[in-house]
């Protein structure tokens, strides 16, 4: 797939090799942007890549296939969402995740 930017360069990874969930907020900024409409990030970062694990790269728009919130009231609730839709998805290859949703990951 054609990016708009390397998903291991400056934009992609804030200049450090950074994956999924983490690439995903760095593009919001937790004092100005909510509540945050699940539309409104589709449409300005859907064909941003985000690196899942060392050999996978999605866009934000696959990820938030599996987003059911419309709207983010804080950065603690877009957190939520986007690791249970991650989670559900296939999207989250953290080992350990279990200890810190109660058992559901």
């Amino acid at each position: 797939m054609d990016w708009p930017h390397d998903p291991d360069g400056e934009q992609g990874s804030e200049g450090m090799r950074q994956y999924g969930h983490a690439v995903l907020a760095k593009k919001i900024d937790e004092e100005e942007d909510f509540p945050l409409s699940a539309a409104d990030y589709v449409e300005q970062y859907g064909d941003h890549p985000i690196r899942i694990d060392y050999e996978t790269v999605v866009s934000v728009e696959e990820i938030f296939e599996g987003v059911e919130k419309e709207e983010f009231g804080d950065f603690v609730e877009f957190h939520q969402e986007l690791g249970r839709a991650m989670r559900e998805n296939g999207y989250w290859f953290y080992e350990g995740a279990e200890r810190f949703v109660g058992g559901s990951a």
